[in-house]
């Protein structure tokens, strides 16, 4: 509980400095940090001590996808003049009620995603009396491989925005595969954290992915949506991508018709 209330606080006090900079992208580098933050302290507050194998491979995990994603974010962002298109959109969407969207869907509901994400984590780093298994190499194989899938996904596209000409639609790579690699690498990395929940914990494993659904749901219902009807707006020949290439899960293309 008191992860979860100074996890609020925190974002509370990034939704002051959005608004008094009116750029709701002061938010976006939280999402990476407050995941290996919340590990140490759960661990350090744990009592398992630091020669405990499964508190190591799930805070590295955890660690080395932090890394990656707030390395991207440094990489990718232009200024504190910028802010992600959606939020703009979100805020326009929600009429007179921007200030509750604002604070409510780009502050508070990711945050309480990714504490709901967290909460594997918490269960592997405090629950006793069960040695490292084979699910544990599993979780940091799921774990390790999404951060790779991330970083392989992202780095494709930066060549490709490089390169690109006018109206063309990115399908290539990884992208020739699923129209949406890194979010299958995102929601595959929390699923690896639940999947080390139910190493440490197996009978609890009916509510250990919750989270995981949460940021199933998030990208299936939202980022998703949003981001494939801008790239349909600026993009025409998007279309042909959607017809051919599968939206989520990465595997082979469908054939083109003749």
């Amino acid at each position: 509980l008191d992860g979860l209330i100074a996890d609020l606080l925190a974002t509370l006090v990034i939704f002051g400095f959005s608004r008094a900079h009116h750029n709701s992208s002061f938010y976006d580098a939280y999402w990476s940090v407050l995941p290996p933050l919340l590990a140490v302290y759960w661990w350090s507050e744990s009592g398992l001590g630091v020669d405990d194998v499964r508190s190591w491979l799930v805070v590295g995990v955890i660690v080395v996808w932090a890394v990656r994603l707030t390395g991207n974010w440094v990489y990718a962002f232009p200024g504190l003049h910028h802010e992600d298109w959606r939020y703009p959109l979100l805020r326009e969407r929600a009429g007179r009620a921007e200030l509750i969207a604002d604070l409510g869907g780009i502050h508070i509901v990711p945050t309480l995603q990714v504490f709901l994400g967290m909460l594997p984590v918490y269960v592997a780093l405090t629950r006793t009396g069960r040695d490292v298994g084979w699910l544990d190499m599993v979780a940091v194989a799921v774990g390790l491989g999404a951060v790779l899938l991330e970083y392989v996904a992202d780095l494709q596209m930066y060549r490709f925005a490089r390169t690109k000409q006018p109206g063309q639609a990115m399908d290539q790579g990884l992208w020739s595969w699923s129209r949406h690699p890194n979010y299958f690498g995102e929601f595959s990395f929390w699923l690896s954290l639940a999947l080390f929940g139910v190493a440490a914990a197996p009978g609890e494993a009916w509510w250990l992915f919750v989270g995981t659904l949460a940021m199933l749901a998030m990208f299936q219902g939202a980022s998703i949506p949003m981001m494939e009807e801008r790239s349909l707006a600026r993009r025409p020949s998007y279309q042909a991508v959607i017809d051919r290439v599968p939206r989520f899960v990465p595997r082979p293309p469908r054939r083109s018709a003749a």
